[in-house]
């Protein structure tokens, strides 16, 4: 779906009454624009037929951390033990709720199961991602918990320097929390999920749902030890080499290590492997192919968002089903656009800025 037709989408999923006169009120556009949506919507076989039947949309379901992320970055140069002057900014963030975001601006369905405190930080977090596009419905809101927050500070050319967060809300995500969403969990084309999920609710989902593809951000090098015990059970892995290196105990110090670690994680059982290495791309590995995805962005305002962008764009490729080799370029492309802005999600993320940066590394 285009992003205008996935804003129709929503609004006629929310009530399928609705008449296009007030779709196109709440959307700014003509009646007659809403219509020719509606009728392409139709021929896609999107809507079955009148009264706004929708079909079974195919979705992604995202379970990871969700959580309030400040930001500060100095000016000039950082000077260590010292108040430097700069720039600090509060946004939505958590790896899993900004993969479900960066899903949704792609225009594919997504549905987040995270877990927030019933406090600002929390509504705020809840609000801003329903409107991203984003089905909030199964995030658990605790009233005695406090939503998780993360505190990242950037030297001047955009690199962290060093981070603080509080996730401790995140242990109230428990099986039992989970089980009313299993049936959502089920009929999704891709699980994705982030370590920052407990121990006990990481071996639950590997139990009850091995027979799904499950894509994982490995988040650190402390908390991606989490999965050794399911690597067989993972379909996508995207770590960088030092959270590679933290679970396979390996050296990387050229490109015939880098392939050795990868084959690692192939012998394991896992389906597929794209090794960030920052600057220098993604290496990917399955058992058939060896790549090496360039980066296409030179221009780095904020490398926070990349690794969360990169890996929705590749849940957005396998949902769409397509090959390894357009994956990779469309996914290192999202991770382009989130490079180009200093918040964590790039306000202008969509397939439309991710083509743009597609065609111009063709040119």
């Amino acid at each position: 779906m285009t992003e205008r037709e996935q804003q129709i989408f929503q609004l006629i999923k929310q009530d399928p009454m609705i008449p296009q006169q007030s779709i196109a009120e709440k959307l700014g556009i003509s009646r007659s624009a809403v219509a020719g949506h509606i009728m392409n919507m139709t021929n896609k076989g999107i809507i079955l037929g009148k009264g706004y039947i929708l079909s079974e949309s195919q979705y992604a379901v995202v379970i990871g951390g969700a959580n309030m992320d400040i930001l500060g970055q100095p000016k000039h140069t950082m000077h260590q033990g010292d108040s430097n002057p700069g720039v600090v900014s509060c946004s939505p963030g958590g790896v899993g709720r900004n993969i479900a975001e960066n899903i949704a601006r792609l225009g594919t369905e997504v549905r987040l199961i995270s877990v927030v405190g019933n406090d600002t930080y929390g509504q705020l977090i809840l609000d801003k991602t329903r409107q991203a596009g984003v089905d909030v419905s199964s995030v658990l809101k605790l009233s005695d918990g406090t939503t998780s927050t993360y505190l990242s500070l950037l030297n001047e050319d955009g690199d962290m320097q060093v981070a603080v967060s509080d996730m401790s809300i995140l242990e109230r995500l428990t099986i039992e929390s989970l089980e009313p969403h299993l049936e959502t969990i089920k009929r999704a084309e891709v699980i994705v999920i982030d370590t920052n999920l407990s121990e006990s609710l990481l071996e639950y989902i590997f139990s009850q749902f091995s027979d799904k593809p499950i894509f994982v951000d490995t988040v650190s090098s402390t908390k991606a030890v989490k999965i050794k015990p399911y690597l067989n059970q993972i379909h996508t892995l995207k770590p960088n080499i030092k959270e590679a290196q933290s679970l396979s105990d390996l050296p990387y110090h050229n490109q015939e290590d880098l392939s050795a670690i990868a084959d690692w994680f192939l012998n394991q059982g896992t389906q597929q492997i794209f090794l960030s290495l920052g600057a220098e791309g993604v290496f990917y590995k399955d058992d058939q192919r060896t790549q090496l995805f360039p980066t296409v962005s030179n221009h780095i305002e904020n490398a926070n968002g990349a690794g969360d962008a990169f890996l929705a764009g590749l849940a957005h490729s396998f949902i769409n089903k397509w090959s390894v080799e357009k994956s990779g370029e469309y996914a290192m492309a999202a991770a382009s656009v989130a490079l180009s802005d200093v918040a964590t999600i790039n306000p202008n993320f969509s397939d439309s800025a991710i083509q743009r940066v597609l065609n111009e590394t063709e040119c």
